[in-house]
Formats: C-alpha cells, sequence, structure tokens
C-alpha cells in the first residue's frame, strides 16, 4: 500500500512524515522547507505475527508495509506556478490513496499561508489544485485523441467521456463521484489515474491538548468531520508533535507515554486502520520455521488469487487451501494439533479469505 501525503505548506505534512516513518525529513517553521519528495516504508503493527513467529520459532517476521510519499505543499494557483507549482503531484499520482493533513491548531508562532486556520477553506484550495492537475491530464489525452476520433468509433467514444469529465472537474467536482456508464469508461477512467479520484483520508492536525480527548472539543476538527463525511472520506484526528516525540522511544516507553497523555492508540495505528477500511484491505497470514509473514489483500478476495499475492505459480497450480483461525492456532499450540482437533479446512477455489487466516496453500505446476 502506497500512500501520498499533501496539505497546504506548515500545516504538519513533513513532522507527521518523520513521526510516521523515522526518515528524519527537515521540517521547519517556513513554506516550501519540504522541496524534493520524501519517501519512507513503514512496517504495520501486527501482534499476531509476533505470536505466530514464536509458536514457530520463525527464523524470519516480515509484516505487511506502508510506503509513504511525502511531497512540497500546495498553495492557491500552485496550478499557475504559485509556491513551488504543482510539479510534485506527479509523485502521489501512483499512490492507493492520499493523506490530508489539515491544520486544526492555532499558534500564532507557526505561520499559516493564508493568515488564519480555516479548515474548509484549505481543503477547498488544495481540492482545486488536484483538479487543476487533473485538467492538464485530460486536456493532454483529448488531444491526442481528437485526431484519431473523426475516423475511429472507439476513439470518438473516448473523446465523449473525456469532454463529459473535463465538465464536470470544471464544476468543482472531484473525479471519485464521476458517474461511469459502463465497463470500457470504467477501465478508460483507471488508465487516466486522476488524483481527485484518489480515496482522501483527512489527518487532523491538533494541539498537544486535543489530542486526548480527539478533538472533541476542537471546531476545526468538526469542520474537518463535516467534510470528510459529505465526501465519503476518512478522517483521523493526531497531534503531529506527539507522533514526533514517541517516534523516538522504544514499545514500552512508548506506550506509557501514551497512556500518561490519555491516549489509546499512536497516530500511525490510527493511520493503518482508516487506510485498511478506506481501501476495504485485510491481512492473512503464512507461518512457519523459516518465515512467518502478513500478506495484504482486498476483502472479498478468493483463495487462489490470494494465493497469487505470494507467488504467480500458487495461484496458476492452485489445488486447495489448509486454514485455520491464528487464535485458534495459538490455542492449540502447533498446526498438527490443531488438524488433530479437526479445526483446519480444506478450503478450495470459492473460498473467500478472512482476516486473521493462517492458510497453507496447496498447488501443483
Amino acid at each position: 500500500m502506497k500512500l501520498g501525503i499533501l496539505g497546504l505548506p506548515n500545516v504538519g505534512k513533513s513532522t507527521l512524515f518523520n513521526s510516521l516513518t523515522k526518515a528524519g525529513a527537515e521540517s521547519a517553521n517556513y513554506p516550501f522547507c519540504t522541496i524534493d519528495p520524501n519517501v519512507g516504508v513503514v512496517p504495520v503493527p501486527d501482534e499476531r505475527l509476533k505470536l505466530l513467529g514464536d509458536m514457530y520459532n520463525s527464523k524470519k517476521v516480515t509484516p505487511a508495509v506502508i510506503e509513504f510519499v511525502d511531497i512540497a505543499g500546495l498553495v492557491k494557483g500552485a496550478s499557475k506556478g504559485e509556491g513551488l507549482g504543482n510539479q510534485f503531484l506527479g509523485n502521489v499520482r501512483e499512490c492507493d490513496a492520499l493523506v490530508h493533513v489539515v491544520r486544526c491548531f492555532e499558534d500564532a508562532n507557526v505561520v499559516h499561508v493564508d493568515g488564519s486556520v480555516d479548515p474548509a477553506r484549505d481543503v477547498e484550495t488544495i481540492n482545486l489544485e488536484l483538479i487543476f492537475a487533473d485538467l492538464e491530464v485530460l486536456e493532454r489525452r483529448m488531444s491526442r485523441v481528437g485526431r484519431a476520433a473523426k475516423n475511429d468509433k472507439d476513439a470518438a467514444a473516448e473523446l465523449a467521456m473525456l469532454q463529459r469529465l473535463k465538465t464536470f472537474l470544471e464544476e468543482g467536482k472531484l473525479a471519485i463521484s464521476f458517474e461511469l456508464k459502463n465497463e470500457a469508461e470504467s477501465a478508460l477512467f483507471a488508465e487516466l489515474n486522476l488524483l481527485t479520484a484518489k480515496p482522501v483520508i483527512f489527518a487532523a492536525n491538533v494541539a498537544e491538548d486535543d489530542a486526548a480527548d480527539d478533538g472533541a472539543n476542537n471546531p476545526h476538527v468538526q469542520a474537518v468531520r463535516k467534510l470528510a463525511a459529505e465526501s465519503g472520506s476518512e478522517v483521523f484526528v493526531v497531534c503531529a508533535q506527539i507522533e514526533e516525540e514517541i517516534s523516538e522511544l522504544d514499545d514500552d516507553e512508548k506506550q506509557m507515554f501514551l497512556e500518561d497523555l490519555g491516549l489509546t492508540e499512536s497516530g500511525l495505528d490510527k493511520l493503518i486502520r482508516a487506510s485498511y477500511s478506506l481501501l476495504g484491505l485485510m491481512s492473512f497470514l503464512t507461518a512457519g520455521e523459516k518465515e512467518t509473514r502478513a500478506w495484504t489483500i482486498k476483502k472479498g478476495t478468493k483463495a487462489p488469487q490470494a494465493a497469487g499475492k505470494i507467488h504467480t505459480d500458487f495461484e496458476r497450480g492452485f489445488i486447495r487451501a489448509e486454514v485455520v483461525n491464528y487464535k485458534d492456532l495459538l490455542e492449540c499450540g502447533s498446526l498438527g494439533a490443531a488438524r488433530e482437533k479437526g479445526i483446519v479446512r480444506l478450503e478450495g477455489k470459492e473460498y473467500v479469505v478472512q482476516d486473521g487466516d493462517v492458510i497453507l496453500f496447496r498447488f501443483n505446476v
């Protein structure tokens, strides 16, 4: 999973990125501190892996990972070259979802590019810049397709769909809510890889005082939650400054620090939960002496396609899957004991994999 972090300058993007990745991206109290994109890969915390790894005495334990991309802040007029322009948006075009960091704290010592904190205005500014960037993509595509449309029925249909989409974006709407008429349009739409077609997770960045109650009494957070509800987006409240502090601690110290602040989970945990929910993801597990590993798949994935995440040969030669829930396996103490109790199931090609399944695939190529 790959997530792009964006927002206005000075809203806490790089601070949040640093805390999530411990990558040491520069962050400072002036606009456009980040110029080159920062990239960091983070393991997804999963206590199931450690427990299974210990049970099997696994030589290697491999968690699922998330890649974060942090780009320079966007300002109003970025598409026309204001600030650093929108040249860095290409770095997040390949991401699965966008993490939009929105400033929800008041601090006279931290400059706001528009002079005041206003989440609704700030979100609209970013959305408009994403729309302008998408319109550039559409115009280039239309220019290319337009020449062929005179003599080619498929090209003419594509051009009509592109024109419809262009009009839709010019009305200030996001591509994610654009209505597609058929499979051909859906395929073309996916190929365009538009920024405004990507799911969004809002990160409401608050001051330390608002972290413990999840921003319940912060009007800026309420504004972000309203925007998220209207657009079908996820939202989580985070204090990037706290997150950066706890990112330097070991697990035990981190837990104590969170408890002292009245927090039950870290910002990374919140973001992972939000992103898995938004993208409809879950994990199944494989376990053994060589390696215990988590594999991220879409909810609703059937056993052969899940096997294909490990290796294409597994999917091509799929015979069956031996499946047991990780809790049942841990209670039994071994796969052999679980088999004796009759709780290891043999599943075929139509089995829909469940979160927390521990699977041994049988295949023949």
